[in-house]
């Protein structure tokens, strides 16, 4: 048995005899001479006792720390004398149990045999060997946590104390190491962070999104954002805000404790600021009235404790006695015949104190003590054993009850007679102290928000992982064990977010309707997720995925904070830290809500539930405290009340608390009974917030699902309550039944308040707001419903947008985005389904149908900022307010007929507006008269319903009898009478930035109307209109009605058409206004600068910079293509020949002028030369003339004839940034804008007669020209420009407030096109037919040659350049002297490197190191596959043995280098040993040679056979990084590129002969060869260069300013020629064939393929039998493993197997026995003596012999249909593309071995040992003597 205070798992320490005791927060009690200080209470109280009463066996302290340590002479025979003095029962000794408390019960016992599967402590213990080294001392003497320390990865770093951080924290600026060691030694120049414009810099640095600043929320977490914002104030009535702009109670202003973290609430107070119901301390700090004498000094000076009255006597402990004046003496005092009491209670007679009689002796009937006697004073005392307590009656002992008191043990305690015993819940295990309880499972990992990221900590360890970074401002968070699933919230974003706990997948929960999400808790039960908000003074709850969201409680709520769940009773627990702080517990369904504490709370930050001990926990920040108490509030106590600055959150494990702290910014422990063992786990952390012990104890499974496996029967949310569930309905759903929520809400108040949209359905009671999940909502201001097709409409003026979504935030879309400004007003037609809105930017009022199309502007004069409007479809009218200078509310038809003002006077801002269709009434609201008004639809009867108590109305609107209204000042929604203004009712309060209101219903009067029979007739809109009319027909923006009053034209006449970056605008020029139109693209733009129109087919081209291509569409934004898609970088300039039928354009990137086809074929590089950054074109195709700007270092304007002939400059003086271009034909001239000099200039088409036409011009971009008038798009005003082409004078504003103007149009459809030249049979010309003046000119695509008769172009270009630079593989003619570059259109390219061309099948094969893989692609971009796509790191050679059908390749990931078959199959390891990074791989197949460099420590250039043999190092001196390497195949030489020692190198194919071509190249990567020339590319020039390849001279630029340049190879007919062994049948190989030097070779894949495979050539194994017979007969045959020929890329293998006869199958002449016979190459000849030479001539000899006998005999056999008939495809070895046929019905196979050999200028009689075999096979020798014979040698 232990002592009362000895609590398990800890050893408690001897208190020494001294003046003073230092508690645990720091505080210290001191006692005077001749006193014994007690240890410190958990309330921080302070005991003095005489010193006398120390070791004396009475627990006068209470807590047994006068006895700690003493050595007391009294311990029966029946007891064990401790060490430290203590008495036990001697059956306790050595049985395991700590009982002493000292471990000296359990010293010099004899071993005890641990179990296997446990490990022996140094102490005698035995613990589960899966405790050891888990960081937690589960020994008692820490022999379990003797372990090595743990070895950090390649990614962490190491601290000094052998801890392990993430490595990118080293020098991060924050300390990570707790010994600091990780920010020691770095560098003192951190750089500093420099936010960008629309960012905003905390006082840290930290930048922040600027719209945060001045918010109202923490985003900075420090408040910084939230300082010197004066114009906003986030706090609410009550609240003092503070000079960093955190909210806190105005009751702490000036109370003397310092709750701003900047101090502020305690400058500038005076003495007398507490309230009525505070107290004033001495110190002047303010505290609650109620605590004036509680018993505890909160004043910090005991002042609030003075001069009180005891109402109450202290607590003594259970063996110990109670004075008569309160105080506390040990049992053992009582009738000792000293007055150990003041008044000498502890002596008076009724405590059965006698004089001492010599009958009374310990010797006699033990003194009639029933446990221990002592004589004291000759007085009999009785004592009780360890367990026990004295009885009143002084003699007898009663049991303690152990269990009734904390910390005893663990968890569970059950009472015994005399002592007790430890339980432990399900899921925990006793320790070997028999007291405390560990948990079964993983290490316990705290999880903690740190604002910026979330990170992890093993508290037993001090070990520290980041788990997820890049966060705004994370808070709170839990997780989902089960799941492996972490949730938090972040109060800068208002979002909830979730991702796996290994920090993966993070995705967004709950994203709207959040202000300050400051408590998460997951119900892992039943998987729902519980939320607190502050700002919404709410607590929500949802599923875990967000969905089905129900707002649980907001009754009552001011500001909860935290939040925890206890799903195995069904109960909610959180804390409100508002004017009336509480902590309070309700079901899981909100139900039997109940406080559980509200008394001594200021700040209860933290909240924790101990679910094995069946405790809560919180922290209190004010207050300085951590508390406990039972589940229903019963037993609170303080455990810990000293050190603890500013507590923020708490979690428990086990038998320690851990809990964060702001001011230090750490995390610490405690022991959770007594606060005592307070231990630093972690400080210097950035913000500390949440926590929460990741473990499975700390997520019980053991509790029942209540809802079962069907969600408990509910339609929708499925709540525990405290005895079974609840069905619930989202928020606004109303229950149809127990189970059963409605499907859709009938009526509902619909609100804006800018970021989000909010709905207050009235289908149920508790008319609480639910966010509608909308996306990115800025700035919503106007709003509108149509309830038929259930959708909300909305204008935001932030994003200049009008959107719509379902009621309940599905389908949401933008449905009108451009030309917009401020829409501020917004109204739907529900009859005719039309939208209307106001725009106070543009000052129009427009119109479109519900989804935004047919849009028409409807009213565009007279108007000064309208802002709201609405409609009366049942009069045809509209109404809208203007509140301009001249602030005024009109009315028109809905087709905009009958404009009239109705209310002028008496008006400043009018708001909002209503129509009553009951009473015919309008209603508005004035913000700045501060009035809500009615009057008659005609503006008679004006009257003030409201006028008092109106601060800023804006929103307004009607239902039934009432009006609702939304106030921005006083942040409420009202409602009042419609009729007399009273019954006034605060619908909503404390929501910031209210705006438009409507009420959402599905009872709209239905009108009767013309529009809804066949849209009245008209074409496009249909419109209401005041009778007698009653409707209209309308046109869409900028299209004309026609003469019928009914039909619209088909399109724009004369138009204007300009790019905008992200898209294409129409202007119309047939209407009077400008109004720009979107051209509806189906595809995106990222930046569209040039532009350009086909009117004969009414599309319009554009060019986009970012995407890097040239696309075209219908005028509609039908039909869109791209036509160009490679090769282009800057296409700044783009003209399209209407007449021609051409496309030209410029590119500043590539610095080239281009023509082609309209579709975009046919393309042709025109100019190439002397170009720099060319700008706009512009043709004159009858003059044949094409003209274009150029803004490079010496700016120009030039002409050419459109075929890039006759190129002239025209003008090269006084020019900067020439842009626009465009050419007035009627005046001959031509005209140029000039953003540099800031003029538009115009010149005749010679360029002479130069003048200025308008300046100045701020920016001018783009220029274009129709009738009399020019027009320029100007960056700097946004704007589009006109003004007179012959003065430059009337000049106005087209369309302003128009950023990103590019390239504009001007367009006239109805003008003729003119003739074209080429129109006749496209000039005679194959290809292209191009004007210039005075005929055309034929020319040929970009590469392709022009035949002698300059009408004919050849199909492709014969020899050509390959090249890749990562993301493009490029051609470039050799055929031609441009030397251009032409995109092959391979699609899906990455990170290409390497490259090969295969001229049989004419396929290019690369690498892709990107995606790892080896792929294969036609020229023309088709029929791309990948070829090898496993087992690839980093491929960066590659290379085509164009004979053997065989792929090469390096990996230098692998460090291998392998070969395939070209589809891939069939792959092997060639190399794979003393390999160091190869790189450049190249084959001679002719020779039979592999060559590659190998680039790593120790460079080197090697050879070896195409089969891997024979390897030999050609050079390994004086190499640096031999990257490039080809074959000059004429030569015999190799050649390589160095781009270390920057040269270009060559020797012979055997190493030697070495010399340097070129010394002096930048950085080349790889070369190739053609001709007599070396060509290379060279990543430091960006550039293709070639050189003489004798002598190094001659250096040419091919091709420049190419980034990311790779490989490069020769595409030419003399290139891949010759052959060998490999060329005919694959040399007789079933797989794999490899030529050498001298002969060939057959090899099998790694991998079985599921043929059989033969190495040796020509012999093709049959399938193994399936007959028992065989199975026994050739179950020892080894040879028996082969398999068919496989079908070998292009040698397609043609087979008959009819009328084989059985004869013919025993020959092996049937497909069905052995497939097939191929004849095989011979080789080299045998290298053995001149014996075995011999030997052999006379048997081959012998063998001719016996052939030439067989084969006249045999003839027949030969003359089989089966065998005449084989035939092979072998277009690799061949001068042409016919097929081979061996006809074997005129001579035997052996012909044709010998036919081949003669061929081969090889001696007939010389043979192989494997071609030797092949003759005896073909020839179906039965002599197996002769067979093996020679097979052996």
């Amino acid at each position: 048995m232990q002592r009362l205070t000895l609590l398990f798992g800890f050893l408690v320490a001897t208190v020494p005899l001294t003046q003073g005791v230092t508690g645990s927060g720091g505080s210290e009690c001191s006692c005077g001479r001749n006193h014994f200080t007690c240890a410190v209470s958990a309330f921080g109280e302070c005991t003095c006792i005489p010193a006398q009463w120390q070791c004396d066996g009475d627990n006068d302290c209470g807590d047994h720390s006068d006895e700690d340590g003493c050595m007391l002479p009294t311990c029966s025979p029946l007891e064990f004398h401790c060490d430290n003095g203590k008495c036990i029962r001697r059956s306790w000794v050595c049985d395991g149990d700590n009982d002493c408390g000292d471990d000296s019960d359990e010293q010099d016992c004899p071993p005890r045999e641990c179990e296997e599967d446990e490990f022996h402590c140094q102490n005698g213990y035995c613990i589960r060997s899966l405790w050891h080294c888990d960081g937690d001392n589960d020994c008692g003497d820490n022999s379990d946590e003797q372990c090595d320390m743990r070895k950090c990865s390649d990614k962490e770093f190491r601290c000094n104390d052998g801890s392990c951080i993430a490595e990118h924290w080293y020098c991060d600026g924050d300390t990570d190491c707790k010994d600091g060691s990780d920010e020691e030694g770095c560098p003192a120049d951190v750089p500093v962070t420099n936010c960008s414009v629309e960012e905003f810099q905390c006082a840290y640095g930290r930048c922040i999104l600027d719209i945060y600043h001045c918010d109202g929320d923490d985003d900075c977490g420090d408040w910084s954002d939230e300082s010197d914002c004066a114009s906003h104030h986030p706090c609410r009535l009550g609240e003092f805000l503070c000079n960093s702009g955190l909210c806190i109670n105005a009751g702490w202003r000036c109370d003397g404790d310092f709750d701003c973290d900047d101090q502020s609430d305690e400058k500038n107070c005076t003495a007398s600021q507490c309230t009525t119901d505070q107290f004033r301390c001495k110190s002047g700090r303010c505290i609650r009235l109620s605590w004036r004498c509680d018993g505890e000094d909160d004043c910090s000076d005991n002042s609030d404790e003075e001069d009180c009255e005891k109402t109450e006597l202290p607590h003594c402990a259970p063996d110990q006695f109670t004075c008569g004046t309160g105080r506390c003496i040990g049992q053992r005092k009582v009738c000792n015949g000293a007055k150990d009491c003041q008044d000498g209670s502890d002596e008076i007679p009724h405590q059965n104190c006698r004089e001492p009689s010599e009958e009374e002796s310990c010797n006699v009937d033990n003194g009639g003590c029933a446990h221990k006697c002592q004589q004291v004073r000759g007085i009999v005392q009785c004592t009780c054993h360890t367990g026990y307590r004295l009885m009143e009656n002084g003699k007898l002992c009663q049991d303690i009850n152990e269990c009734a008191e904390d910390g005893y043990c663990s968890q569970g305690c059950t009472n015994l007679e005399g002592g007790f015993q430890c339980w432990c819940v399900q899921g925990y295990e006793l320790r070997p102290d028999k007291r405390g309880c560990k948990a079964l499972g993983p290490e316990p990992v705290l999880l903690f928000a740190n604002r910026i990221d979330i990170r992890q900590v093993l508290p037993r360890r001090s070990e520290y992982t980041l788990l997820l970074n890049n966060l705004e401002n994370a808070i709170a968070l839990d997780f989902h064990h089960d799941k492996e699933l972490v949730f938090w919230s972040d109060v800068t974003l208002d979002r909830i977010m979730k991702a796996n706990l290994n920090g993966s997948n993070v995705e967004e929960v709950v994203s709207t309707g959040l202000e300050s999400p400051g408590g998460l808790a997951i119900d892992w039960i039943h998987n729902k997720l519980y939320w607190t908000d502050s700002g919404t003074s709410r607590i929500e709850v949802s599923n875990l995925d967000g969905t089905q969201r129900k707002v649980l409680l907001w009754q009552n709520l001011e500001k909860p904070r935290a939040i925890a769940l206890h799903p195995m009773e069904g109960t909610i627990y959180w804390t409100d830290w508002g004017n009336t702080p509480r902590i309070e517990y309700a079901a899981m369904d909100g139900s039997n809500r109940k406080i559980i504490a509200d008394t001594h709370l200021f700040w209860p930050n933290g909240l924790t539930i101990d679910y094995a001990g069946q405790k809560m926990y919180w922290v209190d920040a004010k207050h300085h405290v951590i508390e406990r108490a039972d589940l229903d509030g019963q037993n609170r106590r303080a455990v810990i009340s000293q050190g603890l600055p500013h507590p923020f959150a708490i979690t428990v494990f086990e038998d320690s608390l851990y809990w964060t702290d702001w001011h230090t910014k750490s995390i610490n422990s405690a022991n959770k009974f007594t606060g005592k063992n307070q231990e630093i786990i972690r400080n210097k952390l950035h913000f500390p917030m949440d926590i929460h012990t990741l473990h499975p104890q700390r997520q019980p499974a053991a509790g029942r699902n209540r809802c079962g496996t069907n969600n408990g029967g509910c339609s929708h949310l499925c709540l525990p309550s405290t005895a079974n569930y609840t069905c619930a309905c989202p928020t606004g759903f109303k229950k149809v039944d127990d189970y059963n929520c409605a499907g859709s809400l009938d009526k509902f108040l619909l609100f804006a308040r800018r970021t989000d949209i909010r709905r207050i359905s009235f289908d149920t009671e508790d008319k609480s707001d639910d966010v509608i999940p909308l996306a990115d909502v800025r700035s919503a201001v106007a709003l509108d419903w149509d309830a038929k097709g259930e959708y909300i409409y909305w204008t935001d003026v932030t994003t200049d947008s009008i959107n719509r979504a379902k009621w309940d935030g599905t389908k949401q879309e933008a449905i009108a985005v451009t030309s917009l400004e401020s829409p501020a007003g917004l109204a739907v037609d529900w009859v005719t389904n039309k939208l209307y809105w106001t725009d106070a930017g543009t000052d129009r009022i427009e119109a479109s149908n519900l989804d935004g199309s047919m849009r028409t502007v409807l009213i565009w004069e007279n108007l000064d900022r309208p802002r709201d409007i609405v409609v009366d479809p049942i009069g045809g009218y509209m109404y809208w307010t203007d509140w301009g200078a001249n602030p005024k509310i009109e009315r028109a038809g809905l087709d905009a007929s009958e404009r009239t003002v109705i209310i002028s006077s008496n008006l400043t801002w009018p708001n909002g507006l209503a129509v009553d269709y009951e009473t015919e009434r309008l209603y508005w609201a004035d913000a700045g008269m501060k009035t809500i008004e009615y009057a008659n639809l005609n503006g008679t009867h004006r009257r003030v319903l409201i006028g008092s108590q109106l601060p800023h109305p804006f929103g307004l609107t009607l239902h039934e009898d009432k009006i609702y209204w939304t106030d921005w000042q006083s942040k409420s929604i009202q409602s009042a009478d419609k009729n007399s203004g009273l019954g006034r009712m605060v619908l909503r309060e404390n929501l910031e930035n209210l705006m438009d209101i409507h009420m959402f219903h599905r009872h709209r009067t239905p009108v009767a109307s013309m529009c809804k029979i066949d849209n009245g007739g008209c074409s496009h809109l249909c419109l209401l209109a005041p009778l007698p009319k009653a409707y209209h027909c309308g046109c869409p923006t900028g299209i004309n009605l026609l003469a019928d009053g009914k039909t619209c034209a088909p399109g724009m006449t004369s138009f204007l058409i300009f790019a905008r970056r992200t898209d294409i605008r129409m202007v119309s020029l047939d209407i009077p206004y400008f109004a720009d139109v979107v051209v509806p693209v189906n595809g995106s733009m990222k930046n569209t600068i040039a532009i350009g129109v086909d009117p004969k087919e009414g599309k319009v081209y554009w060019s986009d910079s970012t995407l890097n291509k040239i696309s075209r569409a219908d005028l509609n934004g039908s039909q869109q293509e791209d036509i160009v898609t490679t090769g282009l970088m800057t296409t700044d300039g783009l003209a399209v020949d209407i007449t021609g039928r051409k496309i030209y354009w410029t590119d500043t990137g590539t610095n080239r002028i281009e023509v082609a086809n309209l579709d975009g074929t046919m393309r042709k590089v025109l100019i190439w030369q002397n170009l720099d950054s060319p700008r706009a074109i512009a043709l004159h195709h009858e003059k044949g003339f094409m003209y274009w700007t150029d803004w490079g270092e010496h700016a120009k304007l030039e002409r050419a004839a459109m075929d890039g002939s006759d190129r002239m400059v025209l003008i090269n003086s006084n020019l900067g940034w020439p842009n626009g271009l465009v050419i007035d034909k009627e005046g001959s001239r031509l005209l140029w804008a000039d953003a540099h000099t800031e003029r538009i200039e115009a010149a005749d088409l010679n360029g002479v007669n130069r003048r200025t036409l308008v300046t100045p011009v701020q920016h001018p971009y783009g220029l274009t020209l129709l009738d009399s008038h020019i027009y320029w798009t100007d960056w700097q005003t946004r704007s589009i420009q006109r003004a007179d082409k012959n003065t430059g004078n009337d000049i106005i504003t087209v369309r302003g407030n128009l950023p990103g103007l590019m390239d504009i149009q001007a367009i006239d459809r109805a003008r003729p096109v003119g003739f074209n030249k080429c129109s006749v049979r496209n000039g005679g010309c194959s290809h292209l037919c191009l004007p210039r003046p005075g005929g055309i000119t034929c020319a040929c695509p970009t590469g392709i040659q022009m035949k002698n008769d300059g009408r004919t172009c050849d199909n492709a270009p014969e020899t050509y350049l390959l090249f890749s630079s990562r993301g493009s593989i490029r051609r470039i003619s050799l055929d031609t002297t441009d030397y251009t570059d032409v995109h092959v259109p391979v699609p899906e390219l990455h990170n290409v490197i390497s490259l090969d061309y295969d001229s049989v099948e004419m396929k290019v094969y690369y690498t892709d190191v990107f995606l790892d893989v080896i792929r294969s692609a036609n020229l023309n971009g088709s029929g791309m596959m990948t070829v090898i796509g496993q087992g690839l790191k980093t491929t960066d050679g590659l290379a085509i043995d164009w004979v053997a059908r065989n792929l090469y390749w390096t990996d230098t990931g692998r460090n291998t280098i392998e070969v395939s078959w070209l589809d891939g199959t069939c792959r092997k390891v060639l190399i794979n040993n003393s390999l160091d990074e190869p790189r450049a791989i190249a084959v001679f197949p002719r020779k039979g040679y592999l060559f590659w460099t190998d680039w790593g420590n120790l460079a080197k250039i090697e050879r070896a056979q195409l089969d891997g043999t024979d390897r030999k190092v050609l050079i390994n001196t004086d190499l640096g990084w031999p990257n490039g390497l080809t074959l000059d195949y004429d030569s015999r030489r190799i050649y390589w590129v160095d781009a270390h020692l920057d040269r270009i190198e060559s020797c012979d194919l055997n190493g030697k002969l070495r010399q340097v071509l070129v010394g002096q190249v930048i950085h080349p990567f790889a070369l190739t060869q053609h001709d007599r020339w070396i060509y290379w590319t060279d990543w430091q020039t960006k550039s293709v260069q070639r050189v003489d390849k004798y002598t190094g001279r001659n250096k040419e630029t091919i091709l420049a300013n190419v980034e990311g340049l790779m490989d490069i190879i020769v595409v030419s007919p003399q290139r891949q020629t010759g052959t060998n062994s490999c060329g005919v049948n694959n040399g007789g190989c079933t797989h794999l064939c490899f030529a050498r030097a001298t002969d060939f070779v057959c090899d099998c894949p790694d991998e079985p393929d599921g043929r059989l495979c033969s190495v040796v050539p020509g012999y093709v194994p049959p399938f193994p039998e399936t007959t028992r017979s065989s199975e026994k007969a050739d179950a020892g045959d080894s040879r028996r493993n082969f398999d068919f020929f496989p079908a070998k890329p292009t040698d397609p293998v043609e087979n008959t197997s009819e009328n084989c006869s059985q004869k013919d199958a025993s020959q092996g002449l049937c497909e069905e026995s052995v497939n097939q016979v191929l004849p095989a190459i011979n080789g080299e000849g045998l290298h053995i003596s001149y014996i075995i030479g011999a030997v052999l001539s006379i048997l081959a000899i012998l063998i001719l012999i016996a052939a030439v006998i067989i084969y006249r005999h045999k003839k027949s056999k030969f003359n089989d249909p089966v065998v005449s008939n084989l035939t092979y495809s072998n277009p690799s070895y061949r001068t042409s593309t016919q097929e081979v046929k061996i006809e074997t019905v005129q001579k035997p196979a052996i012909y044709n071995q010998l036919r081949y050999q003669k061929e081969r200028d090889l001696n007939r009689t010389q043979y192989s040992k494997r071609g030797l075999t092949n003759v005896l096979y073909n020839l179906n020798l039965t002599s197996q003597l002769l067979y093996l014979i020679a097979y052996r040698f």
